[in-house]
């Protein structure tokens, strides 16, 4: 009875160590798991994209030529055209952007789009628009163009169809005017932009130089077209008559190299257009895809999921979606203004706001608060 026991004592014992040791190395697969959340995000997102693209790609984009492509001459407001060569910019943000969104634009330039220097490395920040149906706000732009002198305008209407003739009005202008830039950053006027994330990816994730090609963001898998006529995002089959995009960036924030820009801007001029115009996000995929750029993943760029605040978080991350001009203040100057986050912080807040995120969405809250 002793012996049986002990037996059962050292049983009991050595199935709570097991269940301890389980315990240990459950919390550790957790916490590595959030430090590194963005790496297995990573992981997961390359797994399923397509393979490599080799070599320009015919066929499988827009057709019906009906829209003549974008000139780079026919801009109504523009800086001077020797802006980037007084500047020579290492990063050039294009935010593309509402007539009507001036308190947006206003708290990019007293924001991150007020960075001109980042690590003795210059960045110019610029706005694309389009001509308004009010002439009163017409007017205004005209008035804000000389203000600042950040304001690039095609000769196209703006509303949310042309965001396309938008992307190709942004497209040829930094081609033709400001071809020395190593990297372009298209950027929505709603989102937190934070251009010394981007270079720190950079340097330690690709060249520098933007001398090999580089479309990159968060890449939206396996996207259908929207066949439904009543939708803003309809695309019909005669425009487009494949069951899914190739892989794209998300329209709210990508980069694209030197070499990169080059290849898109003449594939986006040569480019098939039809309407209803496809999205404009969409379409650089289209370009990018028969260019033979392949697109390139990033978690720190959000995309559809709102990402809640967290200073260290909102360090490391490039872009931000749906910030409120009001928020981007706010965040801007908590994040920026104190001191840089350690590596453990900075990797703990990260996967805490990249959770949340998730979780937000799956309960239906949408809001960056």
């Amino acid at each position: 009875m002793v012996v049986r026991g002990l037996w059962g004592c050292r049983s009991r014992l050595g199935k709570l160590r097991l269940r301890h040791v389980l315990c240990l190395a459950a919390a550790a697969c957790a916490l590595l798991a959030l430090l590194f959340v963005d790496l297995i995000e990573l992981w997961v997102t390359s797994l399923g994209m397509s393979g490599p693209v080799e070599g320009p790609v015919r066929g499988g984009g827009p057709r019906a030529q009906s829209v003549p492509p974008m000139r780079p001459e026919e801009y109504l407001l523009m800086p001077s055209p020797l802006v980037c060569q007084r500047a020579r910019p290492y990063l050039l943000a294009m935010v593309s952007t509402a007539p009507a969104n001036q308190w947006a634009r206003q708290a990019i330039r007293d924001t991150w789009g007020g960075e001109v220097e980042v690590s003795r490395r210059r960045v110019l920040t610029l706005f694309t628009v389009g001509v308004p149906t009010d002439p009163g706000l017409a007017k205004l732009l005209v008035v804000e163009a000389r203000e600042h002198g950040d304001l690039v305008q095609g000769r196209f209407q703006d509303n949310y169809a042309n965001l396309t003739l938008k992307t190709l009005s942004m497209l040829a202008w930094a081609k033709r005017f400001c071809p020395q830039t190593q990297y372009l950053a298209k950027v929505d006027d709603d989102v937190l932009f934070n251009p010394s994330g981007l270079l720190r990816y950079l340097d330690h994730s690709h060249d520098s130089a933007g001398h090999t090609d580089l479309y990159l963001g968060r890449v939206h898998l396996g996207v259908a077209p929207n066949r439904n006529p009543s939708s803003k995002h309809f695309l019909s089959a005669q425009a487009y008559n494949a069951n899914v995009f190739p892989d794209y960036c998300s329209g709210t924030t990508y980069v694209l190299s030197r070499t990169a820009l080059l290849k898109l801007s003449l594939t986006a001029a040569a480019m098939p257009l039809a309407r209803p115009l496809p999205p404009e996000d969409v379409f650089v995929g289209l370009c990018a895809r028969a260019a033979g750029v392949a697109p390139t993943h990033c978690p720190l760029f959000s995309g559809g999921l709102a990402v809640p605040y967290g200073r260290c978080c909102y360090q490391a991350m490039v872009s931000v979606h749906q910030v409120t001009p009001a928020q981007m203040r706010r965040f801007w100057a908590d994040a920026h203004a104190s001191e840089a986050c350690s590596w453990l912080r900075l990797r703990a807040s990260l996967g805490l706001c990249k959770v949340r995120a998730l979780l937000g969405t799956l309960v239906g809250q949408g809001d960056p608060q």
